[in-house]
């Protein structure tokens, strides 16, 4: 898109950003966002279009579901019509399963698996959203589910209980208890039970990171780390809660303390750093971009795996700040983005 109004939900770092939100759309790109909405982004935002982005990045949250829905839905009326025009994976991936693990209404999941005779690798995907938002439907790139099923793996995205409601302990409890319902049901799903890596974005990247170094989350639900083949945490900067905490901006600070407290003993327990010591998952490749923050966090969390003698690879790619962080989640599995080719010769490597 060039000029047209667009609605870009970065459900994982708590922003829409929409430029100009508020204008008739072209033809051909559908009706103006209802009158209620565009009142609410008005009263919240003002109507000066030079600071929309800003502050719509900033107050998203605070507008209704319903307004919050329609841009969603704008976001993906668009991001399909892009996919159709481009092709690609993006454009042929078919409609999902959807499974429930668990009873709550967050506990589920959307299954692709490849057409053929031979049982898939997994491939299980945790969303972003500072632990307290974000899905499975919105919060994983148009191209990776695709780009997935035709190098040959499952792909699974799953939703689980957020914070508020639900700790950061249950959250990774879901991650675990997810997995143990595709391993149970994996022949007749389709699925290779002896090939699984994890992988996540954002808060996911911390949530796989803590599942793939502190074993009791998977123990509790009848696996191991002999269960897993690796761990792709993308772009996590949360790794070291106590050290994130305490440099943490005033954007993000408020996230933090939600999601983890103020208990030293609890944040360390909730670290993946802290957790690094042998054992782990067998491999971990950890992929970020170019942010003050996540470039140490990532560091600190190789060098733990590998005083551990746990296999660790870092991938670093361009990308600057939340634009950065985002990308590398909506581009991650588009053959020309530079963070795919080597996901997927660690993938190959690990999966066999």
């Amino acid at each position: 898109m060039n000029t047209p109004a667009k609605a870009l939900i970065a459900a994982g770092a708590l922003a829409v950003l929409a430029s100009p939100i508020l204008a008739q759309q072209r033809r051909g790109e559908g009706e103006r966002i209802a009158g209620e909405c565009r009142t609410e982004i008005v009263t919240l935002c003002g109507s000066d279009r030079s600071q929309m982005r800003a502050c719509m990045r900033e107050k998203y949250a605070e507008l209704s579901d319903g307004c919050q829905s329609e841009l969603r839905a704008r976001m993906e009326a668009r991001g399909g019509e892009q996919g159709k025009r481009g092709g690609g994976a993006a454009a042929l991936t078919p409609a999902p399963q959807t499974l429930a693990y668990g009873s709550d209404a967050l506990q589920g999941l959307d299954l692709w698996v490849p057409e053929g005779a031979k049982p898939a690798p997994l491939v299980l995907f945790v969303h972003g959203g500072g632990w307290k938002r974000g899905s499975k439907s919105n919060a994983v790139g148009r191209a990776l589910p695709g780009h997935m099923l035709a190098q040959g793996y499952a792909f699974a995205s799953i939703d689980y209980r957020l914070v508020p409601a639900a700790t950061v302990e249950q959250q990774a409890a879901d991650v675990a208890a997810a997995l143990a319902y595709l391993m149970k049901r994996a022949d007749a799903l389709g699925i290779d039970r002896s090939r699984v890596v994890l992988t996540g974005h954002s808060a996911g990247a911390h949530l796989v990171a803590l599942v793939g170094t502190d074993e009791r989350y998977l123990r509790a639900v009848g696996l191991s780390f002999a269960d897993l083949d690796g761990v792709m945490p993308n772009d996590g900067a949360a790794y070291d809660v106590e050290k994130q905490l305490a440099q943490a901006g005033r954007f993000m600070a408020g996230t933090y303390k939600e999601a983890f407290g103020t208990d030293p003993a609890r944040q360390r327990a909730l670290s993946p750093t802290a957790h690094a010591s042998a054992p782990n998952a067998p491999a971990f490749l950890l992929i970020h971009v170019q942010r003050a923050d996540g470039v140490a966090q990532n560091k600190a969390l190789a060098d733990a795996l590998q005083r551990a003698g746990t296999a660790v690879e870092v991938g670093s790619f361009p990308g600057e700040g939340l634009r950065g962080h985002m990308e590398i989640n909506r581009k991650l599995g588009e053959p020309d983005y530079p963070a795919t080719p080597v996901m997927d010769a660690w993938l190959k490597k690990v999966l066999g």
